[in-house]
């Protein structure tokens, strides 16, 4: 069974992994939908994850544009009593085409939860985190920071979320959220999902400090950086052997990852789990755990057998030698923030 966490400076407690869920939904609809599984097929992946001790599921309302939350919160409702299991979902993505469907604006913060919810089919989140900074996404609204943050005080003081939290972002804009909640006496967030991986490590310049010095739990997306370090692409992005390598998701992949080394690093990945008797998937996370200030990883599967492999990599501790090995070949990258997005 996971072990479990608290996540942050909270009391609540999280499974040592958390369950991505962009990939279930209604195949052919949104920017995953040639990867998505519908519900049947996603069904005995959430009751194999329930089995192992994974309570912690991470949704937004982007994901399949609503079909996502519709899936998830169908089987959880199915599967287990809601006080047993941890439900997070995001919201700030363009919804429509309207610019008040996306952003961070009072108007759509509201209205974003209220259909969230109802997707769901459950009367709060236990935590609502908002998917990019009020500033952070091209073609939507830039909200106030105050307006954004109060009204994110009043989602949770409605009852609708009992936590907030946040995913990429400088973090100097984390901070001065941070700051614009203490000084107005609003709820702060206690969680950072960022983008942090064995091959795109910037985070580890400012934000996962800060975090770690404030008691804010790390969640980090893309642990294992889209397929690249579990061997998928074979040394080249031209070379996917997955539904999602080789779809439409493709040109994301290359926006995200554009460093020299990523292959060559991957390929440590592969030479050291093979070493150890394990899969590079399970040298991956278990290299994300080796960091004191990471709570969950958010990991994303699409057979019982990944997800077996991921939860058994939460035993594995890698020794002092292997990580610098992993670590050896990292080279400092642009922040993908600079360019406007992540």
């Amino acid at each position: 069974m996971l072990a479990t966490r608290q996540l942050g400076q909270s009391g609540l407690s999280v499974s040592r992994l958390c369950l991505g869920t962009m990939n279930f939904g209604e195949p052919g609809r949104g920017h995953q939908g040639d990867w998505t599984l519908p519900l049947d097929e996603a069904r005995p992946i959430f009751k194999a994850a329930l089995d192992h001790g994974l309570f912690y599921f991470d949704c937004a309302d982007v994901y399949g544009l609503g079909a996502c939350e519709t899936v998830v919160g169908q089987l959880l409702r199915e599967l287990a009593p809601r006080e047993t299991y941890v439900l997070t979902t995001k919201l700030s993505a363009p919804m429509g085409k309207n610019p008040n469907q996306g952003g961070l604006s009072r108007k759509h913060i509201m209205e974003g939860i209220d259909a969230s919810l109802k997707r769901l089919g459950v009367d709060y989140v236990d935590q609502l985190i908002i998917h990019r900074h009020p500033h952070g996404r091209l073609g939507t609204s830039h909200a106030p920071v105050e307006e954004a943050m109060e009204a994110l005080h009043d989602v949770v003081k409605a009852g609708k979320a009992l936590y907030l939290g946040a995913s990429s972002m400088f973090a100097w804009q984390f901070v001065e959220l941070q700051m614009t909640a203490e000084r107005h006496g609003w709820t702060k967030f206690i969680s950072m999902q960022n983008h942090y991986n064995l091959i795109y490590r910037e985070e580890e310049r400012e934000m996962n400090p800060y975090c770690a010095g404030t008691g804010i739990g790390l969640t980090p997306w893309s642990p294992l950086a889209r397929g690249i370090l579990t061997g998928a692409y074979k040394g080249s992005l031209d070379a996917g052997s997955t539904a999602r390598s080789k779809g439409a998701d493709r040109k994301r992949t290359e926006g995200l990852y554009r460093g020299e080394m990523d292959f060559k690093i991957g390929a440590r990945v592969v030479e050291v789990a093979e070493k150890l008797g394990h899969t590079p998937a399970q040298v991956a996370v278990a290299w994300l755990l080796s960091k004191p200030e990471v709570t969950a990883p958010v990991v994303g599967v699409s057979k019982i057998s990944q997800l077996d492999q991921l939860v058994a990599a939460t035993d594995i501790v890698l020794d002092a030698e292997d990580i610098a090995y992993l670590e050896e070949l990292y080279r400092p990258l642009e922040n993908l923030l600079s360019f406007g997005s992540s």
